[in-house]
């Protein structure tokens, strides 16, 4: 993420090939679609354009823009420069972050399945795998925009690919380190600390819907995912016994030093975040880039959070507290949607909408314990995660195919044709 937006804000090299033909805004355009017309492409893309002509106008309008920089950035920087160079030219840069976040994804579901309840001890090989899996991830998610830069192939479709997979990714990450630190004997402190991860990513990107610029801070993705590798290593050396150990004088087992730092950290964050929205619109009378209200998004995650919470509380067979890992990823599914389209109404300067099929899954859940679980609330929680995935999977497919085809690119590859001077 923390070279997100060098991928995202070339459209100039697009903008004149897009120009003159505005009408093909919508599926058209085959070649430079990511699926092939037929049975699936039906199934997977939406009925109709999730993005509207003026979205799409708008969209060729949008420049990235970025402030600050944390601890380690500069740093790291040196290894990504060289890790970019040992990459092909002909490698297209959101190649580049999908295959980081399968790995990621990947990694994460093998600790999952050991450690279903996040009670579990999970072999010492899983614990390592999630480690060097979240350090690929790390590393091509910082070298996806310097390839962009390197083969002249930015786009604004880079820039909204790479927060959609940062957004998907976090969900991932906060229930893999849930689950190094066996936090599902404590599931209140398993729900925050999950839900604050979900939260603070989404407000990152609140506030530069609010201000335009998307702002780093000195502890920023970065240093949360090194930290996060350190414990995945600890509980490959020190097992459930290091998590369960108490902490002389403070009296507390060391699971809680994570989740306290997540606490402070969600604090410390949110300020700076609420800070900035309440202060930094650039619209019209203070308003969000859009011109709508800079509390409008709030909704959106607030309508997520409190339906788990209710959820969760409320539930007779306690099933966060037996299905904790299906639990985050259903409503994490749902947070990653509502993330993107926040990100795509910023690029678009549109406004944000509350109905969307993404609450469906959670709204059934609700449902269900209203008429007293007259359907196994296990049952109803698959029938959520499925929901929510392919919801989620069927809006990022259609939007990327939708930008694809106006911009006449592809997504997981270079354009042949594309030159330099062509910008």
């Amino acid at each position: 993420m923390s070279t997100t937006g060098q991928q995202g804000g070339g459209l100039r090299t697009r903008r004149s090939l897009a120009r003159d033909k505005d009408h093909r805004s919508g599926m058209g355009m085959e070649a430079a679609c990511w699926l092939s017309p037929g049975v699936l492409r039906r199934l997977i893309e939406l009925p109709s354009p999730p993005l509207s002509r003026h979205q799409l106008k708008r969209l060729e309008e949008h420049r990235y823009s970025s402030a600050g920089h944390s601890l380690l950035e500069p740093l790291m920087q040196r290894y990504w420069e060289w890790l970019v160079g040992q990459v092909p030219s002909w490698i297209a840069p959101n190649l580049i972050t999908i295959i980081g976040l399968a790995t990621n994804v990947f990694t994460t579901l093998v600790l999952v399945y050991y450690c279903p309840t996040a009670t579990e001890q999970a072999p010492l090989w899983a614990y390592l795998m999630c480690a060097v899996g979240l350090f690929i991830y790390q590393s091509l998610d910082a070298i996806d925009g310097k390839q962009a830069r390197r083969t002249n192939s930015s786009s604004p479709l880079g820039e909204l690919f790479d927060h959609g997979c940062d957004s998907l990714s976090t969900v991932f990450v906060v229930l893999g380190t849930s689950i190094a630190v066996q936090l599902g004997t404590n599931p209140d402190w398993m729900f925050f600390c999950c839900f604050a991860g979900m939260f603070m990513f989404y407000c990152a990107h609140w506030q530069t819907y609010v201000s335009g610029t998307l702002r780093f801070g000195i502890i920023d993705v970065t240093e949360v995912q090194i930290f996060i590798i350190i414990m995945y290593l600890l509980a490959a050396v020190g097992g459930s016994a290091f998590w369960q150990s108490l902490i002389p004088v403070l009296n507390i087992q060391m699971k809680m030093i994570p989740a306290i730092c997540t606490l402070l950290g969600a604090i410390f964050s949110c300020t700076n975040y609420f800070r900035v929205i309440f202060t930094g619109g650039v619209g019209k009378n203070g308003s969000t880039i859009a011109g709508t209200s800079v509390l409008s998004p709030v909704l959106h995650i607030g309508s997520v959070i409190i339906l788990a919470m209710m959820i969760y509380k409320k539930s007779a067979v306690q099933l966060f507290e037996k299905h904790p890992c299906l639990y985050i990823l259903a409503f994490g599914f749902v947070s990653a949607k509502i993330t993107n389209k926040l990100v795509v109404a910023h690029m678009t300067k549109s406004e944000m909408h509350l109905h969307d099929l993404a609450f469906l899954g959670p709204g059934l859940l609700f449902l269900d314990q209203y008429f007293n679980s007259f359907i196994d609330e296990y049952l109803v929680l698959w029938i959520a995660l499925i929901i929510s995935l392919f919801d989620l999977v069927r809006y990022c497919v259609s939007v990327c195919n939708q930008i694809a085809c106006h911009l006449h690119i592809f997504v997981f590859k270079i354009k042949p044709s594309l030159s330099p001077q062509s910008s």
